[in-house]
């Protein structure tokens, strides 16, 4: 249940509902908004009877909210949040932001020169794996603190914010030493403990949708960032998996404009991921801008034909210069 307080409530009026609801057993959460302040009462699980608040002074109005993430909510939080990762605003109303990168840190010289192509293109993050969740275990599993090492000084070179991932919390107090904005990946939307320590560390935190996760089950685990006090979450969509196999996944950009009505978090579109195929990299990039994303991430290497990690679905720099001008008249003003 949200609590709608008056205009003109008082600070006495409002600690007067709060303390009504911890007698209750459940936890208030004021939210301010504009003119007004309104109370989300959180811990409930079912619904919550208006009766004991009644004739409190100061009360407006009463919203009952069904969903089982609520700070996530626009319900809660009507207002767009902006999260700034190292300066640079993400959010539904801001210019639509460009993360780019290789897939993996692969050596000094490539992360390098990945760097310097997608800053001379314009992109405003630098995106790269130190660390590689894959699905065999043979697989390149990246370079870990040492490519993170190499990842940190590419991006002092270039002057670019860095987004990186983080797998297990052991690894979580280096990372956030390096990363601007730390990610959570698909295989990990729904490590709880996860979750709840990178929501404690302060740092901005992108979460990607898990592979079968319904948009429910993707603003649930977002929630569990937001209740331990972190704001800063940008959610990323990266296609699901279905039973069609022509592409990677399944990438549907209904999910923009229906998440944009649901959250007040910033959602950006992952293609790369999403559809594995380099071709298909650009034309659906501009597809979210057009249906309103808050940017896109996609993957960049100076090489792809050489890459250890997913080369097919990586632009060259050339690729990714054609599609920085295509993106251009995405932004305000254009």
């Amino acid at each position: 249940m949200l609590i709608v307080m008056d205009h003109n409530a008082t600070p006495e009026q409002i600690e007067v509902v709060n303390q009504r609801v911890r007698d209750l057993g459940f936890t208030p959460q004021p939210i301010p908004g504009g003119h007004r302040v309104a109370i989300g009462v959180l811990g409930n699980q079912g619904y919550v009877d208006e009766g004991p608040f009644r004739g409190l002074p100061g009360i407006r109005d009463f919203v009952h909210v069904t969903k089982p993430f609520k700070l996530v909510s626009r319900d809660f939080h009507p207002e767009d949040t902006v999260v700034r990762v190292g300066g640079v605003p993400v959010g539904w109303n801001e210019e639509p932001v460009v993360i780019a990168g290789p897939c993996a840190v692969e050596s000094a010289d490539q992360v390098l020169a990945a760097a310097r192509a997608v800053k001379a293109a314009g992109a405003h993050l630098l995106r790269g794996g130190a660390f590689k969740p894959r699905t065999g275990p043979h697989s390149f599993q990246g370079l870990g603190f040492e490519g993170l090492e190499i990842l940190a000084e590419a991006a002092r070179e270039v002057g670019l914010p860095v987004v990186t991932e983080v797998m297990r919390i052991d690894q979580l107090d280096r990372v956030a030493r390096v990363a601007d904005c730390l990610q959570v990946g698909a295989r990990n939307m729904q490590n709880f403990d996860l979750l709840k320590e990178t929501g404690r560390v302060g740092k901005p935190v992108l979460l990607k949708r898990g592979m079968s996760a319904t948009l429910d089950e993707f603003l649930a685990a977002a929630e569990y960032v937001l209740l331990e006090g972190n704001r800063q979450v940008i959610l990323c969509e990266r296609g699901i998996r279905t039973f069609e196999r022509a592409l990677r996944n399944t990438l549907d950009l209904a999910v923009v404009p229906y998440l944009r009505g649901a959250t007040h978090l910033p959602l950006i579109v992952d293609p790369s991921h999403a559809l594995g195929r380099r071709d298909l990299v650009p034309p659906v990039a501009r597809a979210a801008m057009v249906v309103g994303a808050a940017g896109v991430m996609v993957e960049v290497h100076p090489d792809p034909a050489s890459a250890l990690c997913d080369g097919p679905q990586s632009l060259d720099p050339a690729g990714f210069r054609a599609l920085m001008a295509d993106l251009r008249s995405f932004r305000p003003g254009a």
